[in-house]
């Protein structure tokens, strides 16, 4: 099985390749990577059209290659890729989120929602079900530390930030890039922490394999 993985922040891909050669190697992955999609909705404040278009434009570049499955890996562009969903279907496309969302609602509990880019906290919690109480936290900083190359520094500002939400059930990390940063956090709070990634692969590996 050939699995695009479309980015649209550079520190997506080590986590998610990590993740599938954990639980399931034997998929062949290609990578389609534009940061500017991350830099332009910062910068915009909101989802255009223009955008929903440019994620139309890679996903249609990603079947054209054979591809038996797309997952797109950053949390903020809903509303972007579920226009892919509605053009593709029935072919799997996952949101990043849509697979941990799921193993969350199974939990049950109130969910706290950590991310470190802060229009992922707009966009994703209204995805989760209403049966679902989500407390979300901004880990201000941690994402800069990546871009500076400085990994420890975004971990432990992560695992600060999860202390806030040690009161939740169990703690769900919105982004790829924050899933390096799942055991700092799972120390910090003493709670279970889903990932993005992990999520992702086994719900792909079931609709695929």
């Amino acid at each position: 099985m050939r699995i695009a993985l479309i980015h649209a922040l550079r520190h997506s891909p080590p986590p998610i390749e990590a993740a599938f050669a954990r639980l399931w190697p034997e998929a062949r992955l290609m990578n389609l990577l534009d940061d500017s999609l991350s830099a332009d909705l910062a910068r915009d404040g909101k989802i255009t059209e223009t955008l929903t278009g440019r994620f139309l434009g890679l996903a249609r570049y990603a079947r054209g290659t054979g591809a038996d499955g797309i997952l797109f890996t950053c949390s903020a562009f809903g509303p972007c890729i579920e226009a892919v969903q509605r053009e593709f279907a029935p072919m799997p496309v996952l949101k990043p989120n849509e697979a941990m969302i799921e193993e969350a609602e199974g939990l049950g509990g109130r969910v706290g929602l950590l991310a470190s880019f802060a229009p992922t906290l707009r966009s994703m919690p209204p995805e989760f079900p209403a049966a679902l109480t989500v407390a979300p936290k901004l880990a201000e900083g941690a994402l800069a530390a990546l871009d500076r190359g400085d990994g420890d520094t975004h971990d432990r500002l992560a695992a600060e930030a999860a202390g806030d939400l040690a009161g939740c059930d169990l703690i769900a990390l919105a982004q790829f890039s924050l899933a390096r940063a799942a055991p700092a956090v799972a120390a910090a709070t003493g709670k279970q922490v889903l990932t993005t990634p992990d999520s992702a692969v086994r719900k792909l590996r079931r609709l695929l394999a």
